[in-house]
């Protein structure tokens, strides 16, 4: 189908690709600065493809496109004197995929800085794994203020997928944590007997013989003895003893396998060629109750360091600090002391942005001339890609096009694309999406 409007009006444009099928084949839209319409498409996004249909649109004088070299070398070959604009949002991108990558290659998943507050008892309970169903409710609550799944993996220490569990459990319906329900047994227990001890005693002081208190309460002779016995304890001595089952010969090699991060089939299999004859699932109870023992000994313990997780860092590279929910301003100050460099990375991603939006092109020289002090070879690759392509880039800055019209129609193409898929060829797409674009341009 050939383009729906006379191709020596148009002057100034934007180009991006987007995907015939993902990973197999792309074409290109072109896109009218001036009035917002989509001129053209063709079946590709090769250089020699797009230069020769460039070369169709006579009298362009401005081409807005992201960091591709494909576009450059189209644009540049097919109008070697057209005004080549550096898509602004793709260089803000660029430059923050560069400082995350630096981020997950030399800071560790978790980031270790001094406490900044106490931990509160809730957020303690919350920590103990054994305390399931507030765990539940902690994940719900979350979720209706807003915070990602991800977010309320990282306040409860947990994956992504043990959230997406909680979360599809009914608030109405989550179950008693069966180690609390436990507990709260064996305390009404322990009061029952507390009663019946202060009475046979109470009936001892008031001069009843031990037989008459044993028929008065229904207790055989020698339990009235012992309650009135000054070291009678009410607990029993096998009460929270751990019995030593099949994996007693091999729990500390258990503890120091999973502290390595080895999954419980592995462990299960390494363990079961020394002699282990129990099960996994026998593994995930013992490290659960181990874990329950460490904190419940350690809970009286003031922690002297906390952990900022990794993920928050990179956010802090596109957001503001008061929109993530997984980071505070006083760790975010404690990281900054423990990693000068991440400030500066910081400061240098703001900056770029300052440059972008500041129509004085002559500021992104100095802005290199200062990035190209920090080793990291991630960002000297960025920059070098806006070395090679200066011009754009500082067209970028001077003049106030961008590709966000064509982000825009690549969308829409998807739209038409779902609409007809299954027997959609190229033709028939093109011929959908020019005809939309001739029909707002007529009844518009």
């Amino acid at each position: 189908m050939p383009s729906i409007v006379d191709k020596s009006s148009v002057k100034m444009i934007c180009v991006d690709d987007f995907a015939l099928r993902k990973r197999f084949s792309y074409g290109t839209v072109m896109i009218n600065l001036e009035n917002h319409r989509i001129i053209d498409m063709i079946p590709s996004r090769d250089t020699n493809d797009v230069c020769n249909w460039l070369k169709t649109f006579h009298n362009i004088e401005v081409i807005s496109r992201d960091g591709a070299i494909t576009y450059a070398s189209a644009a540049t070959n097919s109008h070697p004197d057209v005004i080549q604009i550096s898509d602004r949002f793709h260089l803000i991108k660029g430059l923050s995929e560069v400082i995350c990558k630096y981020i997950f290659r030399e800071f560790p998943a978790r980031v270790e800085i001094p406490l900044t507050e106490s931990i509160t008892d809730e957020m303690k309970a919350l920590y103990n794994t054994a305390n399931r169903s507030l765990r539940i409710k902690f994940a719900h609550e979350k979720r209706r203020e807003g915070l990602t799944i991800s977010d309320i993996a990282l306040l409860l220490h947990s994956s992504p997928k043990t959230i997406q569990k909680y979360l599809a459990i009914p608030e109405d319906q989550v179950p008693k944590s069966k180690e609390i329900a436990r507990e709260r047994q064996h305390q009404l227990a322990v009061k029952q007997k507390e009663q019946e001890i202060e009475e046979a005693r109470q009936m001892a002081l008031a001069g009843y013989p031990i037989e008459q208190i044993a028929t008065l309460m229904h207790h055989p002779y020698k339990t009235i003895q012992n309650y009135l016995n000054p070291d009678f304890s009410i607990t029993n001595g096998h009460y929270n003893v751990r019995i030593p089952g099949k994996l007693a010969p091999y729990e500390r090699e258990v503890i120091e396998l999973r502290s390595k991060g080895l999954t419980y089939p592995k462990i299960h299999d390494i363990i079961c060629k020394k002699g282990y004859t129990g099960s996994v699932a026998s593994l995930r109870m013992f490290m659960q109750k181990e874990r329950t023992r460490m904190y419940e000994q350690n809970e009286t313990e003031k922690p002297h360091s906390e952990y900022v997780q990794r993920k928050s860092l990179c956010q802090l590279v596109y957001k503001k600090l008061e929109d993530i929910g997984t980071i505070t301003a006083k760790q975010y100050q404690e990281v900054l002391k423990k990693y000068p460099l991440l400030s500066e990375l910081y400061a240098l991603t703001k900056e770029f942005c300052n440059v972008l939006f500041s129509n004085n092109p002559a500021k992104l020289d100095e802005w290199i001339n200062e990035a190209q002090k920090y080793d990291i070879p991630e960002l000297q690759t960025f920059i070098n890609g806006i070395k090679k392509d200066l011009t754009a880039v500082k067209n970028g800055i001077i003049y106030s096009y961008n590709n966000g019209l064509a982000e825009g129609s690549v969308n829409k193409i998807k739209v038409i694309k779902r609409i007809m898929y299954g027997r959609n060829s190229f033709e028939l797409l093109k011929a959908k999406v020019l005809f939309g674009e001739l029909f707002h341009v007529k009844f518009n």
